[in-house]
């Protein structure tokens, strides 16, 4: 079925800031919101110079029996923990390309750790258990967030001018499971977005 998107924008010029927060609300074709979508701005449809750094930990857990969290943002040139909480082994890997790795049986407690060099998505999954399945989507820019339970991503201080917004799902009815919106400009203050996706069923194992 043919992708569709809605895209709503709206701009609310504040006072003399140089940057506003832009917030992408996330819907599927029923209505309902979407969960894990990750949302980048890239101001001036260039990459960030200098090193990029998030908040939240660049670490995906194995823990019962399923990676956690199932989507993980994380700058080119990170390294990504993969901590085994449970009680079984597992054998860890991605075949993606520019992210490829291979993480042996390992049990309890145990962690391994692998550099994400290469913009893009690393798909892992378990050599043991098929049904585990994770993304880790790397990324040149500062500016990125990941849509909550609501499916509402919000990022903050993003500089005012020309920018390029990309919205991305593993599941998402698209070219790289990618959605770029090419806006004119970003304003002073809040600017809003509602996104309306056609999402595939996630393949079975």
């Amino acid at each position: 079925m043919k992708l569709a998107v809605t895209l709503m924008f709206a701009v609310l010029l504040g006072g003399p800031a140089v940057a506003g927060s832009l917030t992408v609300t996330v819907r599927g074709a029923d209505g309902k919101p979407v969960p894990d979508a990750v949302v980048t701005v890239n101001p001036g449809g260039r990459p960030t110079s200098g090193p990029i750094k998030f908040a939240w930990p660049y670490r995906v857990a194995q823990q019962n029996i399923q990676f956690t969290p199932f989507v993980l943002i994380v700058p080119a040139g990170a390294e990504v923990s993969f901590p085994n909480l449970d009680k079984v082994r597992h054998h860890v890997y991605s075949f993606s390309a520019g992210n490829k790795f291979e993480l042996k049986l390992y049990g309890h407690e145990e962690n391994r750790t692998v550099r994400m060099p290469a913009v893009g998505v690393a798909a892992i999954g378990c050599n043991i258990h098929d049904q585990m399945v994770g993304f880790i989507k790397v990324v040149d820019t500062a500016y990125a967030a990941k849509s909550d339970a609501n499916g509402v991503a919000t990022i903050a201080d993003v500089p005012e001018g020309a920018a390029v917004i990309r919205v991305w799902h593993p599941y998402l009815r698209a070219p790289k499971n990618e959605k770029t919106l090419s806006l004119a400009s970003i304003g002073a203050g809040p600017a809003r977005e509602t996104v309306t996706l056609e999402l595939r069923a996630p393949s079975s194992h």
